[in-house]
């Protein structure tokens, strides 16, 4: 097969793992058939963040996401992409309670939405629960730093591992990458310590918010593009400005349907059937 030719098959766990130290990592969040068409073919993986609570559901965290939206929403991420391994958020109360019912719920989401793998948040203290999915059959993706579902307890969306709290982080992404996780997020922390984790780790690290030497990028797909203007944290580049594109597609819209200029004689039908052609 020559180098450009196109691959024959999705992506794996093992694929992402064996990227380690080499090619940076491609990851976008999508939650909709349309837009896993778009980015499929630029990205090595497609997240089905439960972020789509925030950005798709207006919600106003991610915490009153359900394990029946995640599904939902993975289902239409498959089903628009190709290449893409897609991972899919492990919402939360699905999975905290105990290992056993972190399997129930991730088989549920593997079997039923066709993701190749899940993600969950949490470090030294999920590393037990990711050994037990991992030893049965379920790829997992860790995420440590700033986890959203704990944003209560960390009293709003912080910056993690500054100062004394850097032991902290360093710990999670070593018990994760013991426990069996094939990659790890690295979220909202300081530029030196994800270097110094993604260097001591021999799993790949994706930032989001950390820094230019992880082994990988990921960013929400809505505020890249500018689709989700609620904020803006620090780490987002905006390589569109969609949201306000749209907005002026749609004031358009409106007046021209007041002036009666849409729709036009090319968008009606008339009495008489076409000929057809011979």
């Amino acid at each position: 097969m020559s180098a450009s030719a196109p691959t024959s098959r999705r992506l794996s766990p093992p694929d992402i793992l064996g990227r380690k130290g080499g090619d940076p990592i491609v990851c976008l969040t999508s939650y909709t058939t349309p837009m896993a068409r778009i980015s499929d073919p630029h990205c090595d993986v497609l997240l089905v963040g439960d972020s789509l609570g925030m950005v798709i559901h207006g919600l106003p965290s991610t915490l009153g996401v359900t394990l029946e939206m995640m599904i939902l929403h993975g289902r239409a991420v498959v089903r628009g992409s190709e290449k893409s391994l897609v991972v899919i958020d492990m919402p939360f109360g699905s999975y905290e309670e105990s290992p056993e019912q972190a399997f129930r719920n991730a088989a549920k989401v593997m079997v039923e939405a066709g993701a190749g793998a899940v993600k969950l948040e949490g470090g030294q203290h999920m590393a037990e629960t990711i050994a037990f999915l991992v030893a049965r059959g379920i790829p997992v993706m860790a995420h440590v730093g700033l986890t959203p579902q704990a944003v209560n307890v960390f009293g709003g969306y912080k910056v993690q591992g500054r100062a004394e709290d850097a032991a902290r982080v360093r710990s999670d992404a070593e018990a994760v990458t013991r426990a069996g996780a094939f990659s790890v997020v690295l979220e909202k922390v300081p530029h030196s310590l994800a270097s110094r984790i993604t260097s001591e780790i021999a799993i790949p690290t994706i930032g989001i918010g950390a820094s230019p030497d992880c082994d990988g990028q990921v960013l929400v797909v809505d505020d890249m593009l500018g689709l989700f203007t609620d904020f803006r944290p620090k780490f987002v580049k905006r390589y569109a400005e969609l949201g306000r594109t749209a907005g002026e597609a749609v004031a358009a819209y409106a007046a021209d349907v007041r002036a009666r200029r849409f729709p036009g004689n090319e968008h009606v039908f008339s009495d008489e059937a076409p000929e057809p052609k011979k």
